[in-house]
């Protein structure tokens, strides 16, 4: 078992190693890789990493403090599955998920299961799936965005 600071520790290192690894790989040679993770310019909208005992995860996550607009937006980008499977393909959908801390959410993501953060032999694991599906994701998101926001507007 690790203490709270120990855990803390060890996830910094994690995040430290994925930005290590996200700079050497060939596509981001020449300019440093930003995520658009929580600058979607949609409210109610982000894009998230999460890696834990479970395993690694990439969500997009829809999060509007009003049910009705996140079951809109759901209900937006299940018109668009079709796009959304083409470049992120064998996404879970989930319409309600309830985050520990009680707050319900709507997301599509992908795990990659059998990994444990706290085994730092497996990281070399985490890191490409990581960085191939927040990339898949993020070309998926940058087609629909417009869509999303004229839609949502109206």
């Amino acid at each position: 078992m690790y203490s709270k600071d120990e855990l803390k520790q060890l996830k910094k290192e994690f995040w430290e190693g994925f930005g290590q690894f996200c700079e050497d790989l060939p596509r981001f040679k020449y300019k440093k890789k930003r995520w658009i993770l929580y600058n979607t310019k949609i409210k109610g909208v982000e894009m998230k990493f999460d890696a834990s005992r479970e395993g690694a995860f990439v969500i997009l996550k829809l999060n509007h403090p009003n049910e009705g607009k996140r079951l809109e937006m759901l209900t937006l980008l299940e018109k668009y599955k079709s796009i959304v499977d083409s470049c992120f393909p064998d996404a879970t959908w989930e319409i309600l998920f309830v985050k520990p801390c009680g707050t319900p959410v709507s997301r599509i993501y992908k795990q990659k299961g059998g990994l444990d953060i706290h085994r730092r032999e497996q990281w070399p694991e985490f890191y490409p799936f990581l960085s191939r599906e927040m990339s898949m994701l993020e070309k998926v998101f940058n087609e629909l965005r417009e869509l999303m926001r004229e839609q949502l507007e109206n």
